[in-house]
């Protein structure tokens, strides 16, 4: 008899910033593993988009509305996820913003608002839907997605490195708080994927520094992280993996020269 590893049916999983490339490349990813989906972000029609692809892959999915970054939005997300299939088991944490601002140049309000949507959303729906998975008592994973930029940090994009090298502080804390509830908490270092985001500070010579810096020599395909994202969702798969950072990035995190 063969145990499928990475089954994941009958469990739920909320994506939040599931509406964007590489959230939604991970949602079909879960949902075609056999997850109920919960997509969840601003940008509704996006999110419709996602949402047919993961039942074209074969899953369940649903659409929520939320701005990532208010509470009150995700609580009454998570009770509208309950209200949908009666579980939480998975949460993805996957919004961002960047921006190339120069170092000197940086005003305040630019850093709160990176800092809010990129750090203050995985804070925020740790404590509600996290809460809720360690009430519950049945354990569940988070995953969250850092950056390669988080260690060490990428020239031009200060707030950004900033605010996912506290991810990856955040993610340690956490998978050491709620380890107790068989909570696993654990985030993926995606290196360079070309998404919308981070078009805008693509230059031709900033693309000729990745690749020199990529040993792959190629940007990654969004479907390469559904792989990771499905190994981190499934406890038969990853169940004594709590506290990892996991590198998906052509080689980028061990290049030097």
């Amino acid at each position: 008899m063969s145990m499928n590893l990475f089954d994941l049916t009958g469990k739920t999983a909320v994506i939040i910033g599931g509406n964007s490339t590489l959230g939604g490349a991970m949602a079909v990813g879960l949902g075609g593993h056999g997850a109920d989906v919960a997509i969840v972000g601003r940008n509704m029609e996006k999110s419709e988009e996602v949402a047919k692809r993961v039942e074209e892959a074969g899953g369940k999915a649903r659409c929520f509305s939320a701005d990532a970054t208010n509470a009150d939005d995700l609580r009454r997300v998570l009770s509208e996820v309950l209200a949908w299939t009666g579980r939480c088991d998975v949460l993805m944490n996957c919004p961002g913003m960047n921006s190339p601002t120069p170092f000197f140049e940086l005003q305040m309000d630019e850093w709160d608002a990176i800092m809010d949507v990129n750090l203050k959303s995985v804070v925020l729906a740790c404590q509600i839907f996290g809460k809720h998975m360690v009430d519950k008592g049945e354990g569940g994973s988070i995953i969250n997605i850092s950056s390669v930029s988080s260690e060490p940090p990428l020239s031009r994009v200060f707030t950004y490195s900033a605010s996912k090298a506290a991810v990856n502080n955040v993610t340690q804390f956490l998978a050491r708080e709620f380890a107790p509830a068989r909570v696993r908490v654990n985030a993926i270092i995606p290196g360079f994927f070309p998404a919308e985001q981070n078009r805008k500070i693509l230059s031709p010579d900033r693309v000729d520094a990745i690749m020199r810096h990529t040993p792959m020599n190629r940007f990654g395909e969004a479907e390469e992280l559904q792989g990771a994202a499905v190994y981190l969702a499934s406890e038969k798969a990853s169940g004594f993996v709590t506290g990892a950072l996991l590198r998906v990035d052509g080689g980028f995190g061990a290049m030097t020269i």
